[in-house]
């Protein structure tokens, strides 16, 4: 439920941002902590799994606003995704 609420309000707020911003500073591959990621998880288990730590078959930890936009390596800035979601997010945020 929170996904649903949350994906179109910061794909609105990527919307109104300038087309510049984080481009210029962050390349596709920006650096993204392990610690951040280990941290995600534990406080929201793998939605096909339930487990706090490990592989999440089927699933993906998705920066909400993508790094090469200039959004936060933090938790509050992560969710889970679907690989399918994933691979169609890929596709036109970081272009």
């Amino acid at each position: 439920m929170t996904k649903t609420i949350i994906a179109p309000l910061m794909a609105a707020a990527l919307a109104l941002m300038p087309a510049h911003a984080g481009a210029a500073s962050h390349s596709h591959h920006t650096q993204r902590s392990y610690r951040v990621t280990e941290e995600f998880q534990r406080l929201n288990p793998c939605p096909s799994t339930g487990k706090i730590h490990g592989a999440c078959p089927g699933w993906i930890k998705d920066h909400i606003v993508a790094l090469c936009k200039g959004g936060a390596d933090a938790v509050w800035n992560m969710q889970w995704q679907t690989v399918a979601e994933a691979k169609a997010k890929d596709k036109w945020e970081c272009k």
